[in-house]
């Protein structure tokens, strides 16, 4: 009887809810026709048998059944698991919805609560790590080596070369110190070899970063030729660039193939840069048919920019006009892959989106967008440039080509940017009717286009003096647009050409307000302030322009000079050394260099300068002078001579510089060599008084007969010179005040020679710069290098 008596298992009431997503065949209803165990409990009293497979409590509420015999049993679940609320060795099972909860009815009988288990006690501690444990040591060692790795890129972002480089030795012979460690103590197959490509990837990097490349490539053909290292022929375009770098181009090329045809044809991007590095050695190296072939595979498989502009540069050297032209045309229509500006401007006025589009509007990715227009711009406008003069029988029926083609395409707005080029290379070739006919034409353009077309002819007839014209279309150019900061300086320029300093000072301020880089207006802002005697801030405008001109050479003159007009010869001296070291061979700074050591009373240091400035410029008057009077007081009259001899060849008219020469022969005791020079004197300059009383001093020293001659042609001259100071005299009276009126404005002709140029100072003229070539004005800055 007790053989169809099965207990059910034990079970831990931690385990109560076990087993509920196991499935069961006694619930697959479909069956159940065929089931004979439940058609035969159906029938009889077999289904209150206790259940054969009872493996399972129930949750099943136990229900008294009748029988027919009129008896009531509890129905068990048909698993053979106890029904929820069931007493079950004395404990009553809990209900369902209150277990997760921690009650259970035991807690009535005298259990606690205690529903997260704190009675159990703490926990066991854990097992404490073996640090001497040869695996310990192996993983500790990994983690200092990518550690080292990771710093030495880092370094490397920071621009520390030097650092990252040893970081990365640092961790290579850790690296191999691990590899030994790890050898020792498994088998080989179970090194990390993505650590060992790592190590040697970033170390030929960090070598290859210090331009110490052949250790680079031995490190690179460590990697290369390891099997192991799966993929690693990718590495061979970083040995092409290499060898690029070394200009062996040849090896180059060798190795762009290598990894080329390492490369699976799915990375077609990859493959692309390495066929572009290709055409771009071929260029170097002069073959430019095979680097046509491959920028011409670019073009037809993934066109970009840089492939096209490169193309068009192939063609130029060879000297192909009509593959130029579609080589143009594939540029023009490479696309640029960026979102329209109307995207940035707010439909409505909803608050919300308005943030958004302020938001996007200089985010990061707005700024890649408008630097990849700024290159596509840039190569459009240079081609055009290049192959303008060279595609037609004239540059301007070229240029007209290019504008037409443009106009076709998504740069319509260079179109009018190519007219104003066109205007340039009039001017370069001296058309001055030409460029300004061509920039008339696009005063009626847009006001952007307006303004700098007036701008330039603003310029240019401000390099024409001709005041009023450039007056007036600087006015044109403010009025088209206010914030042209080059309008603006050109306006300046005119003001101040009429004496206006105080407004010109004005407009170039304006200018800096819009735009504070306008290096243009800030040089003759400090020219306005020298001019009105403001030499405190004159000194900040020419400070803050060479911080941002850094050792600009008229920039450092015009802080010495203020420096010199500030009674400071000490400072002025100073910035002249800095000067010197920019402009080591302009004469008339070391001139300058030497007058001030003069007025400082250094001679020495003079003369060193003033001999320097001799030797690069032997035709300076003043130097020559200088040089001259320095031998005579030092008593070496001999060397005086050849310089007053050179100042005579450079100015033959002028006989003071020949008796200066038959002065040093006659201090020298040469009297004979003087008294022959002196003769000469006297037959090209025969009414010379000077000349002639030298004669009859050494006549009558030496006992010569022509004393007489000599003398008697002196008094005849003074004579002469006492009746014309006579007739001076009264035709002075007679004339009055007005003839001394006149005398006093000519003593104040002289002016003061800056070392940088002529002696008229003008203010620079600003050109609107509408590319690389477009500036109208010269393109130093200077204060006497400005245009006339």
């Amino acid at each position: 009887m007790m053989q169809n008596v099965h207990l059910a298992p034990e079970t831990d009431e931690d385990d109560l809810y076990s087993g509920y997503n196991d499935y069961n065949p006694t619930y697959d209803t479909e069956e159940l026709e065929n089931d004979t165990g439940f058609q035969q409990a159906v029938r009889t009293s077999h289904g209150r048998r206790p259940p054969v497979t009872a493996k399972i409590p129930s949750t099943a509420v136990t229900r008294p059944i009748a029988t027919g015999y009129g008896s009531k049993t509890s129905l068990a679940s048909s698993l053979g698991r106890p029904m929820t609320g069931a007493i079950q060795d004395g404990v009553t099972r809990p209900m369902t919805a209150v277990r997760a909860a921690g009650f259970t009815k035991a807690a009535l009988r005298g259990s606690a609560f205690d529903p997260l288990g704190q009675s159990r006690g703490p926990a066991p501690p854990l097992e404490a790590k073996n640090e001497d444990s040869p695996e310990e040591k192996i993983r500790q060692l990994e983690k200092k080596v990518n550690e080292l790795v990771e710093e030495s890129c880092i370094a490397n972002s920071c621009g520390d070369l030097k650092l990252a480089l040893e970081k990365a030795k640092d961790a290579g012979r850790m690296e191999r110190v691990l590899v030994r460690q790890r050898e020792q103590v498994t088998t080989p197959e179970n090194i990390n070899l993505d650590l060992t490509y790592s190590v040697l990837f970033n170390l030929a990097s960090q070598y290859s970063a210090n331009e110490m490349y052949t250790e680079a490539l031995n490190t690179y053909q460590v990697i290369v030729k390891n099997k192991m290292f799966s993929n690693a022929g990718i590495l061979k375009v970083n040995m092409g660039n290499i060898y690029l770098k070394q200009r062996n181009y040849s090896k180059a090329i060798k190795f762009y193939r290598m990894a080329l045809d390492q490369i699976p044809s799915v990375h077609k991007e990859m493959r692309i840069k390495i066929m572009q590095n290709i055409g771009v050695t071929f260029i170097k190296t002069g073959q430019y048919s095979d680097a046509i072939n491959s920028f011409e595979h670019i073009m037809s498989m993934a066109p970009n920019l840089k492939a096209g502009y490169n193309l068009i540069l192939s063609y130029f050297a060879i000297g192909d006009r009509e593959k130029m032209k579609k080589a143009f045309q594939k540029l023009i229509a490479v696309p640029l892959e960026i979102d329209e500006d109307e995207k940035y401007i707010s439909p409505s006025d909803d608050p919300h989106t308005n943030l958004l589009i302020e938001a996007i509007k200089n985010d990061h990715l707005r700024q890649m967008e408008r630097e990849r227009k700024a290159m596509a711009e840039k190569y459009i406008m240079t081609a055009a440039k290049l192959i303008a003069p060279v595609i037609e029988t004239s540059f301007a029926v070229g240029y007209d080509w290019c504008v037409e083609v443009v106009k076709a395409s998504q740069y319509v707005e260079l179109a009018n940017d190519l007219e104003i080029n066109k205007a340039i290379t009039y001017l370069r070739q001296r058309d001055f009717n030409q460029s300004v006919d061509t920039l008339k034409m696009l005063e009626k353009k847009d006001s952007r286009v307006k303004s700098a077309a007036a701008t330039n002819l603003s310029g240019l007839y401000f390099l024409q003096n001709e005041f009023s014209q450039a007056s007036s279309y600087a006015d044109l150019a403010v009025n088209s647009d206010r914030y042209n900061p080059s309008a603006l300086t050109n306006k300046g320029n005119t003001v101040s050409a009429n004496g206006d300093h105080e407004k010109a000072a004005e407009f170039y301020k304006e200018a800096l307000r819009n735009d504070s880089s306008c290096t243009e207006a800030l040089y003759n802002l400090g020219l306005t302030y020298k001019k009105l005697n403001r030499l405190d801030e004159a000194l900040d405008c020419f400070l803050k322009l060479q911080a941002i001109l850094r050792n600009d050479a008229q920039v450092l003159y015009q802080i010495a000079n203020v420096h010199e007009l500030m009674k400071d010869p000490s400072q002025a001296i100073e910035w002249l050394m800095q000067l010197i070291s920019v402009v080591p061979t302009d004469s008339k700074v070391l001139a300058k260099l030497g007058e001030l050591y003069d007025s400082e009373g250094d001679k020495s240091q003079a003369f060193q300068y003033y001999y320097e400035s001799y030797r690069y410029f032997p035709s300076n008057i003043e130097v020559i002078e200088w040089l001259g009077a320095y031998y005579i007081d030092t008593q070496f009259c001999e060397k005086a001579i050849q310089y007053f001899e050179r100042a005579s060849l450079i100015q033959p008219t002028q006989v003071k510089w020949q008796l200066m020469i038959a002065s040093c022969f006659r201090r020298s005791g040469n009297y004979q060599k003087a008294l022959d020079t002196y003769k000469d004197i006297h037959r090209k300059f025969p009414e010379n008084v000077e000349c002639l009383r030298f004669l009859v001093r050494l006549c009558t020293d030496i006992g010569l007969k022509e004393v007489q001659e000599y003398a008697t042609k002196l008094k005849k001259l003074e004579k002469m010179k006492e009746i014309k100071e006579q007739r001076i005299k009264s035709g002075r009276d007679g004339s009055g005040g007005s003839r001394s009126k006149w005398e006093g404005s000519a003593g104040n002709d002289a002016s003061y020679v800056d070392p940088l140029g002529p002696q008229i100072e003008r203010p620079k003229t600003a050109a609107k710069k509408r590319g690389d070539e477009d500036d109208f004005a010269d393109e130093e800055l200077g204060d006497d290098l400005l245009p006339e």
